[in-house]
This record gives structure tokens, C-alpha cells and sequence, in this order.
């Protein structure tokens, strides 16, 4: 038995290594098309579709600085898996997340999941993430001022996620996400995958963790509003007017890989101290290094900071630095944790976000 458990972990660690080894080959790649590390060409930025799968959605994800990769040992695994999918299986029986967003110019995000244990190893979830940016004043070529017409916007991503755990130290996850996206009589759809992995250095209150997100084909709008009535050239002022279908350029979709690190370890009495590091290469923006650390007491409060650094400042919005904090409360037999986060931004007012998790 100790064999095959030492195998089952030796197998982990060269999955690890699988993934760096992936890791690398495609920073050279999205190097020689103007991504990766070194960025030469900027030109693709700004090209990328469905930019809001880059959006965080927990505050906890938020307050530590986007460093939850490898996951933490007190984490919600409806929280865990938006930068992990392995991180589902912290689960421990039957959890759901509500968490809503107040993002920039009065824009709400709200996300809610529910994940299920099957069994000891195996883990399932659902989760949905909606926008809501409100009713659109209508504007046109011919009628550029505001008007009392409007339009709506939307954009909702259903995700669903499998995770297993492998070993006492191993956890693998994979996620399918349906994204779609409506601009009044316009609308795209499509489907993503996340993949990542979790493991647990023993009894040294280390973790590791490697996740490729967002990997998909493109994203193409089509609709009514494509549509334009014209008359093709050389046809005389009278002839009959032709409805032209504009073929919109396809998308692809804002594909990231991150690999994080995170070390607790118990201080002074009932306080719990973790540190938490992530590296993100991003397809189309800069790549991101980020920090992140969490005090706890007796694992009901704690008080969370992160700050997460980019080369270039003057491309973002956000000023870098987050905190939040949270609360664990027993319940009836049940679990409920309470966490709030706020990323100060430049020019729009603070982001802020507040998540309440239940776990039966």
C-alpha cells in the first residue's frame, strides 16, 4: 500500500512538472506572437474577447491579491475553484456560494454556485455568473444623442466543474464553461475549459498549485443587428435596397496560466498565518506577480491583504494593493462564512465585493 501510495505521488509530482514544462513552452510561444513575459508587441491587447472570464468573483480571491492557485486548507471549494478547478475538493459535503460584485461604473456581477461530495474522492459543481449593467440609452450613426430608448446588455457563464482527489496530497479538477453574451439584437456564444492541479507538501504547510484557464476556439458574434440595408455599387438611386449580412471577426478568448504557492503556519496561540504567491501569464495582457497574506484567529476572523504588480501601470485600472476580511460562524451544525474585499481603482469609484458561502 505505502508503494503504490508513494507512486500515486510521484505521478503527482510529475504531472507538476508536466505543467511547468507546458508552462514554459507556451511563455516562448506567446512571446513570438507578442504575448508572454517580455510583451514585445502590444498590439494584440484590446483584441481578446470575453474579457469578463478575467474578472474575479469572491472577495476572497480579491482581498489576497488573486493568489488562491494553490489553494488554502480553510477555504470554500465553490470559492476555491474560480482560480483553481482542483480546489473543489476542500469541499467537505454539500456547499453554496452567493457573491455579488459592485464593479465600476454601476455595473453588478453576481455569482452563485453549488457544489456536492460524492463519495471520498470525487466532487461536482455548478456555478453561474450573471452581469448586470442596467438599461442602455440607444445611440446611433444617424442619432448620436441619448435618447429614451434603450437597450439591454448580458452576459452570463455557466460553469461546470469535476474534481477528484488523487492521493492524501494530489487534487486535479477540470472545468466546461458556456459563456455567452447578448448586445441587444447581437449575441455570441461559446465554451471554455480550465484544468489545474493541487499539491500538498507533506506536513509542512506548503501548497502548490498549477491551473490553465480559459482555453477555447473563438468567439464570433452573429444577429438582426449585423444586418444593414445598402445599395451595392453600380446600381442606379431607384433599384431596391439589398440587406447586407456583416460577418463580425472572430474572438479568441483571454486564455491565462497561473502557478501559486501558498505557507501556513500556526503563531502566537490560536493565530494562523498564511503567505501566498502567484504568477500569471496572460495570452493578450501583461503578465501579473502577485502576494497575498492571511492572519486568522481561532478560524473564525480573519484579516486579509494582497497586492498584485504589473510592469506596466498605466494600462490597468487598478491600483494593485487589496485587503478584505471574514468571518467563519458555526451555524446549526452548519458553516457559514461571511468575507468582504475592496480593490481601489483610478478614476471610477472602489471596487467592492461581498460573499456569503454555506456549508452543510
Amino acid at each position: 500500500m505505502k508503494t503504490l501510495t508513494s507512486l500515486a505521488h510521484q505521478l503527482g509530482a510529475y504531472s507538476l512538472l508536466l505543467i511547468l514544462t507546458a508552462f514554459v513552452t507556451t511563455q516562448v510561444v506567446w512571446a513570438q506572437e507578442g504575448g508572454g513575459t517580455d510583451k514585445p508587441d502590444q498590439n494584440r491587447v484590446g483584441t481578446v474577447g470575453a474579457v469578463e472570464l478575467l474578472v474575479p468573483v469572491t472577495a476572497r480571491y480579491v482581498s489576497l491579491g488573486a493568489t488562491t492557485t494553490s489553494g488554502m486548507a480553510n477555504m470554500n471549494g465553490i470559492e476555491a475553484l474560480y482560480a483553481n478547478p482542483a480546489g473543489l475538493t476542500y469541499n467537505t459535503g454539500t456547499t453554496a456560494l452567493f457573491s455579488r460584485m459592485n464593479y465600476v461604473a454601476d455595473i453588478g456581477v453576481n455569482y452563485f454556485g453549488f457544489g456536492q461530495r460524492i463519495g471520498n474522492n470525487n466532487h461536482l459543481a455548478v456555478s453561474v455568473s450573471s452581469w448586470d449593467m442596467g438599461d442602455i440609452p440607444r445611440q446611433s450613426e444617424s442619432a448620436p444623442e441619448k435618447s429614451e430608448v434603450t437597450f439591454s446588455v448580458a452576459f452570463v457563464t455557466v460553469g461546470f466543474t469535476y474534481a477528484r482527489v488523487l492521493t492524501d496530497r494530489i487534487a486535479a479538477g477540470a472545468t466546461v464553461k458556456i459563456v455567452s453574451e447578448t448586445i441587444d439584437d447581437v449575441a455570441a456564444s461559446g465554451m471554455v475549459f480550465d484544468a489545474g492541479m493541487t499539491y500538498v507538501v507533506g506536513e509542512t504547510g506548503l501548497r502548490l498549485g498549477v491551473a490553465l484557464k480559459n482555453i477555447g476556439n473563438r468567439l464570433q458574434y452573429a444577429g438582426t443587428g449585423l444586418v444593414r440595408r445598402v445599395q451595392l455599387p453600380g446600381q442606379p438611386g431607384n433599384a431596391t435596397v439589398n440587406a447586407v449580412n456583416i460577418e463580425s471577426e472572430g474572438m479568441e478568448y483571454p486564455t491565462q496560466l497561473n502557478f501559486g504557492m501558498a505557507y501556513s503556519r500556526q503563531v502566537a496561540g490560536a493565530a494562523d498565518v498564511t503567505l501566498l504567491g502567484n504568477f500569471q501569464s496572460n495570452s493578450f495582457e501583461q503578465d501579473r506577480f502577485s502576494a497575498g497574506m492571511e492572519l486568522g484567529l481561532r478560524n473564525i476572523v480573519f484579516i486579509r491583504g494582497g497586492y498584485e504588480y504589473v510592469e506596466n501601470t498605466d494600462v490597468t485600472m487598478w491600483k494593485g494593493y487589496t485587503f478584505g476580511a471574514g468571518l467563519n460562524l458555526e451555524i446549526s451544525g452548519s458553516m457559514v462564512s461571511i468575507d468582504y474585499a475592496m480593490a481601489p481603482t483610478d478614476f471610477f469609484d472602489d471596487v467592492q465585493f461581498l460573499t456569503v458561502a454555506a456549508t452543510l
